[in-house]
């Protein structure tokens, strides 16, 4: 048996049996390895064994491996190793072998079943070092129970404490030896006893633990402090299984906790605070929001110029800020005590107030003001704002904090916190908080301050370009009612005009631009503008419409192509429009319209209806035709142009609307005025998001006595017989001051035509508001203003109508052409 002497010195414990699969016994990846024969020579040596042992494979392989063993052998253990190895089983255990070096190694060694190389029988064996473990003594396991940072007791299964570390006893602040053989609620009930231990009796019945279980309470430790604890509990067990009490283990967890709620406070400040555009509200609703979850009063106090519709709303000049204290108004307050007491000043009056001993520069720098204790019988409190100091000593106002507001550079106020019910003083934490609340709102603020000057500007801008007085002349009486959006929809394109044009005839037109803001109302003026110089030309509604919709796609193409409307999406998109021409001496009206809805007519027998009219294509689309309708009215016919926003609402459809219109128009009331406004009010009782024009016109028929014409015959021997006629009708009228100049005007133009032009010639001559001379002629060739020569023979003719006349000008028809001329009557 001398020849296993390798394994002869096992170690004296019990066989390890080998294992299988991974790690087991052939697993010898990173172990030292080598092959020893049967009579123990070594026949094979790896680096692992050269690194373990410290022998190069020449000093090992062909010698006896007894020499690496560091205690001699056991042969008849050798040989019971040997005989299990052929089996085919294997060996493990713990063998200590030899350095080169002298020293002692104690390996874990296993030996794999007996294999051949050639005729020879072989072992392969592996070992591994065993390294040092590390054993825990009774003095570090009672250090660690008693040092630990987690809190920890036991408890009976009548959960009493039976046993408890040192950190339990500091959070509780109760000494061990009043908790030992009592229950948590008989020592600290008011910190969730009750249902700490119904969780405890929880686990004691089902087995299950319980993990993590929060709360916030006050303990003896820290009375003037909240503390946040996390708590587990698990059941212990005796060797049968049977539960036999409680074990839990509570973390102090007040950071984590107050981190987590000052998160959930600010998340919910997003969702409180700025709900509107509107400053003031802003405000309040910040105060609102802080009191009592923050503070216990809290005031926002801006600036002046913030709160101004007018200029920058800068209270910093390019020169740097003004010596004196800004002055602020209070626009906003809350407090835990009705009424708000603690407050020197009012919401909605002015103050310069800044806590002592800071100025202007805390504004300026932006940093918060925390004064954890308030002194009443501070001089400088006492000296500097002594109603102050008396409120702060008579509602004990102890801590405060006060954060500038500022926004993208601009100082807009200072928002103070205050406790006084609340006996916890701010901590640096919520100085945090406070920053961090009131920065949210001066976001808001400012976003309401912007939108505030837009919206001012806006309306203005749509004010001004809006007529300031309508007139229809002797054709009709007008009444106007224009209704801006709500501000947080922002000012739309909405407009109306009346416009006289030639033949006692007027052009009324009402139009919507799609969009809100600065760009909706100067769009609408640009239209509007369009519009009367288009009527101006004597163009029929539908030519018109056909014009102003090459004006808007020209306008959408433009601004598409510069660089400002790429960058802010001010690029037209459209807009409806309704023009219409009525003619006195007629009393027919031409309408066309661009997508905009119909007009309303209500006749003078009560009749309401809607004029079937082409609804036709909206402005800026380009490529379709407009319609144009003929519609005939009585005298006294009310006719009523509008836009959307007075017949749609989210609760009705546009049919709906238009009922309710016709409705409101139909209700008995002689002034035009009162009407219009009455309608408006009854259909329109509350802000809506859109803007709501409505435009009344009574139309009233030219009397047959203020008509005269006359055919006029193709001959120049005629012009004389005109001018005798237009001497007879214009005295007849009263009006002989103009009799001389409508003369010449007549005889001018009836040569002219006759000259010139083809027939038929007609005259006319009205008198209405103005003394309207016309002539038509059967051509379409328009005469042209002449300055003739001292020489030549003519070409005076039109000028000195230009001279006589108020204004003249030439519209045409589809026989012709009518040049026209008016002259004011005195």
């Amino acid at each position: 048996m001398g020849r296993m002497d390798l394994m002869s010195s096992g170690r004296n414990g019990s066989e390890v049996p080998p294992s299988a699969g991974p790690g087991g016994l052939l697993d010898a990846s990173d172990d030292a390895a080598a092959v020893i024969s049967a009579d123990g020579i070594v026949t094979g040596w790896t680096r692992a064994a050269e690194a373990l042992l410290g022998y190069s494979a020449p000093e090992v392989v062909g010698h006896s491996a007894a020499r690496l063993l560091a205690t001699p052998g056991d042969p008849v253990r050798v040989a019971g190793v040997a005989e299990r190895c052929r089996e085919g089983m294997g060996w493990s255990g713990l063998i200590p072998v030899q350095h080169r070096d002298g020293s002692r190694i104690d390996v874990d060694l296993r030996v794999s079943a007996s294999f051949r190389i050639g005729t020879d029988e072989c072992f392969l064996i592996s070992a591994r070092e065993l390294k040092q473990q590390w054993t825990v003594g009774q003095s570090i396991l009672d250090g660690f129970l008693t040092r630990s940072p987690v809190g920890m007791a036991v408890m009976d299964a009548q959960l009493r404490y039976v046993w408890l570390n040192d950190t339990l006893e500091r959070f509780g602040g109760v000494p061990r030896e009043q908790r030992l053989g009592r229950r948590l609620s008989d020592v600290l009930p008011g910190l969730h006893a009750e249902t700490i231990e119904g969780l405890m009796r929880k686990v004691l019945a089902t087995g299950i633990p319980v993990t993590d279980y929060e709360y916030v309470g006050w303990s003896w430790s820290d009375p003037r402090r909240q503390h946040a604890y996390s708590t587990s509990f698990f059941p212990l067990v005796n060797a049968d299984d049977t539960v036999t009490g409680i074990c839990y283990m509570v973390l102090d967890v007040t950071e984590r906790w107050n981190a987590r709620q000052l998160l959930s406070l600010v998340n919910e400040a997003g969702t409180c605070v700025g709900r509107t555009l509107d400053v003031t509200r802003t405000a309040q609703e910040l105060a609102d929001f802080a009191v009592p979850r923050f503070a216990d009063f809290v005031y926002v106090d801006l600036l002046e110029p913030v709160l101004s519709t007018e200029g920058h709303g800068t209270w910093l000049s390019d020169a740097g800020p003004p010596a004196a204290k800004p002055v602020m108004r209070r626009v906003g307050m809350s407090s835990v005590r009705k009424g708000c007491p603690e407050a020197v000043v009012r919401v909605g009056e002015k103050l310069d107030f800044i806590p002592p001993p800071y100025n202007v520069n805390l504004l300026i720098d932006g940093e918060p003001i925390f004064i954890p204790v308030l002194d009443p019988a501070n001089l400088q409190w006492v000296a500097e704002q002594p109603a102050r100091s008396a409120r702060i000593r008579e509602f004990g106002l102890h801590s405060l904090i006060s954060v500038p507001m500022r926004a993208r550079n601009t100082v807009l106020g200072l928002t103070t916190f205050v406790r006084s019910l609340n006996p916890v003083s701010f901590q640096p934490d919520d100085v945090l908080l406070a920053r961090e609340l009131v920065a949210r709102a001066a976001l808001c603020v400012d976003n309401a301050r912007r939108f505030s000057r837009e919206h001012a500007a806006a309306v203005t801008l749509q004010r001004n370009l809006l007529p300031h007085a309508l007139t229809g002349g002797s054709a009709l009486d007008v009444a106007s009612s224009y209704l801006p959006a709500d501000p947080t929809g922002g000012v739309g394109g909405d407009w109306f005009d009346v416009i006289p044009l030639s033949g006692a005839r007027v052009g009324l037109v009402v139009g919507d631009v799609v969009g809100h803001g600065i760009t909706a109302a100067a769009t609408m003026g640009r239209l509007r503008t369009a519009v009367q110089t288009l009527a101006d030309m004597d163009l029929p509604p539908d030519e018109l419409l056909a014009h102003l919709d090459d004006l808007v796609l020209r306008l959408s193409e433009e601004e598409d192509d510069t660089e400002t409307a790429r960058e802010t999406s001010t690029t037209v998109l459209g807009a409806t429009c309704l023009y219409a021409v009525y003619d006195p001496v007629t009393r027919r009206c031409t309408m066309a319209r661009a997508g905009h809805p119909p007009p309303i007519v209500l006749s003078p027998d009560g009749h309401v209806y809607y004029p079937e009219l082409p609804a036709g294509p909206p402005l800026g689309l380009g490529g379709m035709a407009f319609e144009a309708a003929v519609i005939e009215l009585a005298e006294n016919s009310l006719l009523g142009l509008y836009t959307n926003g007075l017949i749609e609402g989210a609760d009705h459809d546009m049919g709906l609307g238009l009922d309710r219109l016709a409705l409101a128009l139909s209700q008995p009331e002689p002034d035009l005025d009162a009407l219009c406004a009455t309608a408006v009010q009854r259909l329109v009782p509350v802000p809506q998001p859109d803007d709501i024009a409505l435009l009344l016109t009574r139309m009233h028929a030219l009397n047959t006595d203020d008509v005269a014409s006359w055919e006029v015959p193709f001959d120049p021997a005629a012009v004389s017989d005109v001018r005798l006629r237009v001497t007879r009708q214009v005295q007849a009228w009263g009006l002989e001051e103009l009799a001389m100049t409508t003369e010449l005007i007549a005889s001018e133009l009836v040569t002219n035509a006759i000259r010139h032009a083809a027939g038929p010639v007609r005259l006319r001559l009205l008198r209405n508001s103005r003394l309207t001379c016309e002539v038509s002629d059967g051509s379409n060739t328009a005469p042209r203003l002449k300055h003739a020569r001292s020489t030549d023979e003519g070409g005076r003719g039109l000028f000195l109508v230009a001279q006589f006349a108020h204004r003249w000008g030439t519209r045409y028809t589809p026989e012709g052409k009518i040049i026209w001329t008016e002259q004011e009557i005195p």
